[in-house]
């Protein structure tokens, strides 16, 4: 058959897309372009995610730190238990110093030290869960007990967990807080006074009044006899014995004395332990807090950790990109 002519009877499908000779490997060149432009953003942005969360994590590391610091002007000033605050101040750094890494690592797409961040961030993660779940599980148990007439509480050592107790209960280790409680002057702020209507005097004000007084967990513990054991008001810090026998050692710990008072008793240390439960539920709200952000951290991470290694070890992100022959251990 000739060259042009025409078949009788066979139809030529038209053309849709006419493409020159050496239009189709431009186009598909272009193609390619885009999708690794497209994935480079995409590698920059979990990066820049990456380093502006951990910036976030450093920031929000110096409440931990804070609060730390805050259980040890306690410690030292109200609560008396120095050994608390050291893991909350601990981690707080370790916090700080890690996010420091994972800002580092993405900023500049180094994937071991992406890696290291990774191993740090796990075990900071795992030691945080589990500091807030010690802090929760010694502090569930124990609360003061309302007493009938009275606008205070009342403490009972029994009613704290086992760890905690045995800590007040060592000889040694009470006798310092005892101290620290004397030192601190614990029962200074318990006095108060009214004047007399009738001499003008400044007198301490009646036993009705101080009933009625919001006391703190260590003043109603430490600085006055229990309710059971009947004593007789005089003033905030000095009770006189009614003379009924109560089977209660608290009864017989109290003593006048304004430098021993009932820091010897039971329902001292059970006021001491009430005081740093409630120190420890505040804190406690910061970690969680903090652990949800390290939580999501370290997610960022692991994405930011897996693109820098496709970048090192030039893993396939398109079509236009070849795989090396031994790729990457690490997949996350």
């Amino acid at each position: 058959m000739a060259e042009g002519q025409k078949v009788v009877g066979v139809k030529t499908p038209p053309c849709f897309f006419p493409i020159k000779p050496g239009e189709a490997e431009r186009l598909l060149v272009s193609v390619a372009l885009q999708i690794q432009l497209a994935e480079t953003k995409m590698i920059r942005g979990s990066t820049s995610l990456l380093g502006a969360s951990n910036f976030v994590a450093f920031l929000v590391s110096i409440p931990i730190l804070a609060g730390g610091i805050w259980l040890g002007a306690r410690a030292n000033n109200t609560d008396c238990l120095r050994f608390l605050q050291w893991p909350i101040i601990i981690i707080a750094v370790t916090v700080m110093v890690i996010s420091l890494m994972g800002f580092a690592g993405a900023c500049y797409r180094l994937s071991w030290l992406l890696q290291a961040y990774l191993f740090a961030m796990f075990f900071v993660v795992a030691a945080l869960l589990g500091f807030i779940i010690f802090a929760f599980a010694v502090t569930d148990r124990g609360r003061g007990q309302a007493v009938v007439g009275r606008g205070y509480l009342e403490y009972q050592l029994s009613d704290y967990s086992g760890w905690l107790r045995d800590r007040v209960d060592d000889p040694r280790y009470w006798e310092k807080i005892s101290s620290c409680l004397r030192e601190g002057r614990a029962c200074s702020g318990m006095a108060r006074y009214d004047r007399d209507p009738t001499t003008g005097v400044s007198v301490p004000e009646s036993a009705d009044m101080f009933y009625q007084r919001q006391l703190t967990s260590i003043e109603s513990g430490c600085c006055k006899p229990p309710t059971s054991c009947g004593y007789n008001y005089v003033n905030e810090t000095f009770w006189t014995q009614a003379g009924v026998a109560v089977d209660d050692s608290d009864c017989v710990r109290w003593t006048n004395d304004q430098q021993q008072l009932c820091y010897q008793c039971d329902s001292c240390k059970a006021g001491v332990l009430a005081s740093l439960r409630h120190s420890w539920r505040k804190v406690s709200v910061i970690n969680i807090v903090m652990l949800i952000l390290l939580i999501v951290v370290y997610v960022i991470g692991c994405a930011a950790y897996r693109n820098a290694q496709k970048v090192n070890n030039n893993e396939a992100f398109g079509v236009n990109r070849m795989t090396k022959s031994r790729p990457s251990r690490f997949q996350f």
